[in-house]
């Protein structure tokens, strides 16, 4: 036999036993081959891959080292939405969403599969003919990014499958505690920054853009969902999971086939109980109807499947001690008091700090230093205190005073009638203006990249700026002599700086911190104040908003935030920074509205999902064409737009004879090109 043949040949067993043992490992749990002989097949294949670079595959169990490295993430448009659950957190949620289930279903006889919710990163996977050929983050669930490269490098992953068939299917990328304590642990050793939790050093790991770090993180992965070809996907949940895992997909094996809604309360308290024994982190159970045909049936509502929901468990919860009530000031001057706590461990994070958010949450509380207090985490993510145990309160307890200057730069605070916040009264406080600045740069705004809230600070500190302004003023000569500061770094942070020079109009807006104007009011704004600048003058800005301070007819547009922008346009510092910028060569970027467009003055509603187009992004369109958005049905509404399932509007249009289009009438209307 010729030589190449039995290279070849050597090759494809090697690959077909590594495949082989991955699917024995993974999706089995059955380990014959130790990790170090596998190793050595590894190893093997990959030498003879380097040696005869024509034999390779783009499957090959070799492209899971790593080694790629992108440019960026590239968007994709997902195949399938990528939905995401209602939450249930009591039995009372769960019969209801039951008596939601039949009141759609009537006589129909519904059983349950359940399968346990895992804490991690939810990811789409595509397959041809068999073969792995794009992987997906969530994203909007309209559009994800192409985080392939990456996904390849987990080993639970199979890169080729056990039929030669063309399907999609959706999962959860997660590190094991175990692993995790590991991570931590070498991250220790190098004096790094230690991650948090799993979860955030997963999704981390998944957006790396050197894959070979990636390769690098003990990655996990379930696949729990078949979504793609429509036509054939297994009649029942049950039976899709016995296929998936047929496929060579890793399965979580403790799922449970459910007659009725109580067998599934029994199942979701029996985890809530024992969710500690298991070596990844869960956060409650997924219920999905197990009939395709009735889940057909119900479909979607706007923002999720009805057919399925997710319980979640009791929130865990610990004491601690107050040892310190630190207080911060923010981007707008306001207080916040933040207790600073003991350490502990809470779903998977060591937490020191706890945001008290107001005085009155001091009093309504009763919290005091060295006070003993229960701790829990609002939407498994922010801390909370929830209470004090006043039966451990002890003398040495001192009671928590509204501070009577500010923290930072010494002024004094002042709080409006009828209000519940504290403010620094100086415009000049230096926290307030490192605030403003971070604000100023992020990606609502000037979106520079680079800027980060560490060096925003370190400019500010080395008297490199003193306001916004002095952002484009800046040079890479001034950058480079930092601590940490690469000439390559400074020239990306310089030329980023240079690119946000054009910025339309309403991020400008946002960009000023106006107290009230996030990105919605702020188009609100552009629409009624574009036609009274000149091209783009940030001088004339000023004054063509306080000579027209009937802002108020702009619906969403209420008078204490009219207030906000007065106070803000009649402030002299605030006016002499719009100087600066305009000296600096910043650009308003006006919107460019049709004056025979259809939308001029028109007002239009969305309902049910949009598949091509974002609903965020869709009513944009509609401004920067010279429509209105209303979020109610109303005899001045001139277009309702219908998206997926759409909800009770549709009922409330017809009636009022109000016209309604689809989505691809909609995306004609406004020339959107997919």
């Amino acid at each position: 036999m010729n030589q190449e043949l039995i290279i070849k040949e050597r090759i494809e067993k090697l690959r077909k036993t590594i495949n082989y043992h991955r699917y024995l490992y993974h999706v089995l749990d059955k380990q014959i081959l130790s990790d170090g002989a596998l190793d050595s097949l590894k190893q093997e294949l990959k030498k003879l891959e380097d040696k005869y670079p024509k034999f390779i595959t783009f499957n090959s169990p070799t492209k899971r080292i790593g080694g790629v490295v992108l440019d960026k993430f590239i968007k994709v448009k997902h195949k399938v939405r990528q939905w995401s659950l209602e939450d249930a957190f009591t039995k009372t949620d769960l019969l209801d969403w039951e008596k939601r289930l039949k009141k759609i279903l009537s006589k129909n006889t519904i059983d349950y599969a359940c399968e346990l919710k895992i804490d991690g990163l939810h990811i789409a996977l595509n397959y041809e003919k068999g073969i792995f050929v794009l992987g997906e983050t969530r994203g909007n669930g309209i559009l994800g990014e192409n985080v392939t490269e990456n996904l390849k490098t987990i080993e639970a992953i199979p890169l080729m499958l056990e039929k030669d068939i063309n399907i999609t299917v959706e999962g959860e990328v997660f590190i094991k505690k175990s692993d995790f304590e590991k991570l931590n642990k070498a991250q220790k050793q190098k004096g790094l920054n230690l991650f948090a939790n799993p979860r955030n050093a997963a999704a981390g790991a998944i957006r790396q853009l050197d894959t070979k770090i990636t390769a690098e993180r003990p990655l996990d992965c379930f696949v729990y969902d078949y979504v793609w070809p429509e036509n054939d996907i297994p009649e029942t949940q049950i039976k899709e999971l016995i296929v998936l895992k047929n496929l060579g997909f890793k399965v979580n094996k403790y799922w449970k086939h459910c007659k009725n809604i109580n067998e599934v309360i029994d199942f979701w308290h029996k985890w809530a109980k024992k969710c500690d024994t298991l070596d990844y982190w869960i956060d409650g159970i997924v219920i999905k109807v197990n009939k395709k045909t009735l889940r057909n049936k119900l479909g979607y509502t706007g923002k999720a499947p009805r057919f399925a929901i997710a319980a979640k468990f009791p929130s865990e919860e610990k004491t601690t001690k107050i040892l310190n009530i630190e207080f911060g000031v923010g981007r707008t001057g306001k207080i916040t008091p933040v207790a600073i706590m003991d350490p502990i461990l809470l779903k998977g994070t060591i937490v020191t700090r706890a945001t008290l958010h107001n005085f009155d949450e001091i009093k309504r509380l009763d919290i005091r230093i060295n006070d003993t207090v229960v701790v829990t985490k609002a939407g498994e993510i922010i801390p909370k205190i929830k209470t004090v145990i006043k039966e451990l309160r002890t003398k040495e307890t001192k009671k928590i005073n509204i501070p009577k200057k500010c923290p930072v730069c010494l002024s004094a605070i002042i709080k409006k009638e009828n209000k519940v916040d504290y403010y620094c009264k100086s415009k000049n406080c230096a926290e307030l203006q490192a605030k403003k600045i971070i604000y100023f740069v992020s990606k609502k705004a000037f979106d520079i990249s680079g800027l980060g809230d560490r060096i925003v600070e370190k400019l500010l500190n080395e008297g490199l700026i003193s306001d916004a302004s002095d952002l484009f003023k800046l040079k890479e000569i001034d950058l480079i002599p930092l601590e940490k500061f690469a000439e390559k770094k400074a020239k990306n942070i310089i030329s980023a700086i240079e690119k946000s020079k054009k910025i339309p109009l309403w991020r400008f807006l946002v960009a000023l911190g106006i107290r009230g104007i996030g990105e919605q009011n702020a188009l609100l704004l552009e629409k009624f104040f574009a036609d009274l600048l000149e091209k783009n003058s940030i001088t004339r800005l000023s004054s063509a908003i306080l000579n027209n301070l009937n802002i108020l007819l702009i619906k969403g547009i209420g008078p204490e935030i009219t207030q906000n922008i007065k106070i803000f346009f009649k402030d002299k510092k605030n006016i002499e920074i719009l100087k600066k910028l305009n000296k600096a060569g910043i650009k308003i970027v006006l919107p460019k509205v049709k004056l025979d467009s259809k939308l001029n003055g028109k007002t239009f509603v969305f309902t049910g999902a949009m598949e091509n187009i974002g609903r965020d992004e869709a009513q944009k369109k509609v401004i920067e064409l010279g429509g209105k958005i209303s979020n109610s049905i109303g005899k001045n509404t001139d277009y309702l737009v219908l998206g997926e399932n759409p909800g009770s509007k549709f009922k409330k249009a017809k009636n009022l004879k109000i016209k309604t289009i689809n989505e691809k009438e909609f995306l004609k209307l406004i020339n959107y090109h997919l």
